[in-house]
């Protein structure tokens, strides 16, 4: 039975714990991987906090690469040695599965969120007994993970594996929104509020689409500046300025399209309200379950404007993560500027970091 190390979170808002835990067998769909790194991201600590209400004691991570170590019987696709980029779970058999839209799973928070496999089987243990795992299908916050060939992604080996991990949500979350769902127009107006991993994410890629006018808003100086860097053509301060109004003058009476990053309600009836006729805004920030919002009817309807959830930015990981990679290789995508390293026993100060604004993208490193 192999043991290894694993951050466990034991309790709401409770600090992560590194503790050796075990690895029942391996089944025939799975597939054994040795973490690198992963991701710090923000629904983490929305598990972490009970806002998703999540089965405890269980391993979070959901942002996770590494070296595959072993592979099951029915395994086909991933071999032993591939580097791989760990992503979200999903069915394979449901109606949105069939229709190549695993984002919308019909058994998607079971699979990621549900503390087992679909079979409620749990993979790990300690003294004390089953530890809950299968967090998006991997739970990588720990030297091992154990996933399956519908949320693995075989990457290049050209890239450095310890970088990659992002990609399998925060990232592509952001980059997908504006290039799968929103397909923002070559020559439109973009606004992202929130200048986080997600936001800055889509800030790139609402440039490789070719935007003329990429505005990000949010509270952080140095954010915005990065945002700047990365090809936002304009900032806003959301606490010096009337947003709303300063959009509407800075694109001629509204944006084409504009993407909620925050979670917070208020800013999503900003990002609507800020639209233009036959605007569109995405939604990608998560508050806690339950949490609503309003808007002016009216000001939807009347100006034809459109309001679109979206989850990890509708991509079929296989194929969106190693288009990013490429971006990436190209200079087109350079997402390794919003990453900070932290050690595996730094893992309390990165989730600190990330909460307070310090850091956009923590990433973990695991093991070489």
């Amino acid at each position: 039975m192999l043991e290894f190390k694993a951050a466990i979170t034991k309790s709401k808002g409770a600090p992560f714990e590194i503790h050796n835990i075990k690895l029942k067998e391996l089944k025939d769909d799975e597939i054994l991987v040795k973490i690198c790194a992963a991701g710090m991201c923000h629904t983490d600590m929305v598990a972490r906090d009970q806002d998703y209400q999540v089965p405890l004691p269980i391993v979070l991570g959901h942002e996770g690469s590494g070296i595959v170590e072993k592979v099951g019987a029915s395994v086909k696709g991933v071999k032993v040695g591939h580097h791989v980029v760990l992503s979200f779970a999903s069915c394979g058999h449901c109606k949105s599965c069939l229709k190549a839209e695993p984002v919308y799973c019909y058994n998607f928070f079971p699979m990621n969120f549900g503390g087992a496999d679909i079979s409620g089987r749990t993979s790990l243990r300690d003294e004390s007994g089953d530890i809950h795992d299968h967090f998006f299908g991997q739970s990588s916050f720990a030297e091992y993970a154990i996933a399956s060939e519908r949320n693995t992604v075989v990457v290049p080996e050209d890239v450095p594996l310890e970088l990659l991990g992002p990609l399998g949500c925060g990232i592509q979350t952001g980059a997908g929104a504006v290039m799968n769902a929103l397909k923002v127009k070559n020559g439109s107006t973009f606004v992202v509020f929130g200048a986080g991993a997600v936001g800055l994410s889509a800030v790139m890629a609402a440039k490789i689409m070719g935007a003329a006018q990429i505005i990000a808003v949010d509270i952080v100086h140095e954010r915005l500046e990065t945002a700047l860097s990365l090809g936002a053509t304009d900032v806003i301060n959301s606490k010096d300025i009337d947003v709303v109004d300063a959009i509407r003058k800075m694109t001629g009476g509204g944006s084409d399209f504009a993407l909620e990053a925050t979670g917070r309600p208020e800013i999503l009836r900003w990002a609507i309200d800020s639209l233009g006729i036959k605007g569109t805004c995405g939604i990608v920030g998560a508050p806690a379950l339950g949490v609503e919002s309003n808007f002016d009817v009216n000001g939807v309807m009347v100006p034809g404007k459109t309001i679109k959830g979206i989850i990890e930015g509708e991509s079929i990981p296989q194929i969106f993560i190693p288009e990013l990679i490429e971006h990436y290789k190209a200079g087109r995508f350079p997402f390794d500027k919003l990453i900070k390293f932290y050690n595996f026993e730094d893992i309390n100060q990165a989730a600190l970091d990330s909460e307070k604004g310090i850091t956009v993208k923590p990433v973990i490193k695991i093991q070489n």
